[in-house]
């Protein structure tokens, strides 16, 4: 029966896999005849796990129930099934920065922090830091990053060598080069990043923390102290300065599509909207891209460095054990390497290290992403429950800052709404 199970391991489509290795599921079959439910929302990271799951199956004995849905239909799936106690999904995938704090506040999330330490293979460690403070509340863990997104800066080489600047590596100088790239004559404009009210927040967030600022400290709104301001003054100053005509209907398609035809001559915005700007059918640029850290400000280079999913143990499965089983190989070095050459940024030190891992990505990209990922900032929007209406709370005092009005007397009077709003959610 062994010599049966081991040839039958040794024809899986992963044979040239380590399977014999004692730490993974697949030692004993331990989970056969069982069967768990995961919902997934579309994304490369999903669809790699789908790819292997019939591996990961055989290995195991688990059956897996993987189901695939939209962003939108994934969060209306899992608030009706979760606030019903329902034990299904056992496994679901999970943005941290926009639900999370819900979720938890809820009771809906299985805390994995004894679980990520039980097996030495599995290198809990080897996640970088930065993104698994997305996934961690009130100092439990809750879920395990499936892929990562950061801010840096995108630039057109062919502008910056005929214009003899150099790479921006302060704030200060991403403005100075703005101005003098700003040549709208010529339908090209300095600067393009977010500029609507809601979906500016995220990309505002590093002008924030470069400058030593944040949205709140702890459970105090934040976003008028003299280190916000100055980050949010030289983001309004930028887009109103030398971006393009309409920045404020700009959400990150539209920005990303002016970089890409060729109209803008530097853009601040997420890494995995890299391929959107190269691989866009209308991209006029894409072999003159460039890619460098955030600019530093008065508190150094701080980027944002968050884990965009998340895979999370549901707190009511009755099925704990192989609900994990699935969580550690779906979010093993293997998994995240074949998830990694796919295009989907992970999370681990050791696949971004290993020239396989980082096959896939521009090789000037690749250095941006780790130094990113290792000084980022963990959060790149407020850190409350009704995330949207604190991004709408915000992201208004640009839209009066870009309007003319008061910067300073917009963030103060932002600031008691915002404040209003975190006391509200701690009295619930």
């Amino acid at each position: 029966m062994l010599l049966t199970a081991g040839a039958v391991i040794g024809c899986s489509a992963a044979a040239d896999r380590d399977v014999s290795d004692p730490t993974s599921p697949a030692a004993g079959n331990p989970f056969t005849g069982q069967s768990i439910t995961v919902y997934m929302g579309n994304s490369a990271a999903a669809d790699t796990i789908k790819s292997l799951l019939p591996e990961f199956e055989a290995q195991t004995g688990l059956k897996v129930d993987l189901l695939s849905f939209t962003n939108e239909q994934l969060s209306q799936k899992l608030s009706v099934q979760l606030t019903a106690g329902s034990s299904s999904p056992d496994v679901f995938m999970i943005r941290p920065l926009e639900e999370l704090r819900l979720f938890d506040k809820n009771g809906w999330l299985q805390p994995l922090d004894e679980y990520v330490r039980r097996d030495p293979g599995y290198d809990f460690d080897d996640f970088f830091q930065s993104a698994i403070d997305s996934t961690t509340t009130g100092g439990r863990l809750t879920s395990i990053p499936l892929s990562t997104e950061q801010q840096i800066l995108y630039y057109r080489k062919d502008l910056f060598e005929q214009a003899g600047l150099a790479v921006p590596r302060t704030l200060d100088e991403l403005e100075a080069a703005a101005r003098r790239l700003h040549d709208p004559a010529s339908g090209v404009y300095g600067f393009v990043a977010r500029g609507q009210r809601n979906a500016l927040v995220t990309q505002l967030s590093s002008f924030l923390y470069s400058e030593g600022g944040d949205f709140q400290k702890n459970d105090l709104a934040a976003i008028n102290t003299p280190e916000a301001i100055r980050g949010m003054t030289r983001y309004i100053r930028l887009l109103k300065n030398y971006g393009p005509p309409g920045v404020f209907n700009m959400g990150w398609q539209q920005a990303a599509g002016v970089f890409a035809l060729g109209k803008a001559a530097l853009y601040t915005d997420a890494s995995a909207i890299y391929t959107n700007v190269i691989n866009s059918g209308q991209s006029a640029i894409g072999d003159k891209i460039g890619y460098a850290m955030f600019p530093a400000g008065q508190a150094g280079a701080k980027p944002f460095n968050i884990t965009a999913w998340g895979l999370a143990m549901s707190a009511a499965s009755g099925r704990k054990e192989a609900a994990w089983s699935f969580i550690q190989w779906a979010t093993s070095k293997d998994l995240v390497m074949h998830s990694q050459q796919r295009g989907n940024p992970g999370a681990r030190q050791s696949v971004w290290n290993d020239p396989q891992g980082v096959s896939g990505f521009p090789a000037a990209y690749i250095p941006v992403v780790t130094e990113s990922m290792r000084v980022g900032v963990g959060h790149d929007r407020p850190q409350v429950i009704n995330v949207g209406e604190a991004r709408e709370i915000i992201g208004d005092i640009v839209i009066q800052g870009l309007l003319g009005e008061d910067i300073k007397a917009a963030a103060d009077k932002a600031n008691i709404s915002f404040q209003s709003l975190i006391d509200k959610e701690k009295s619930r």
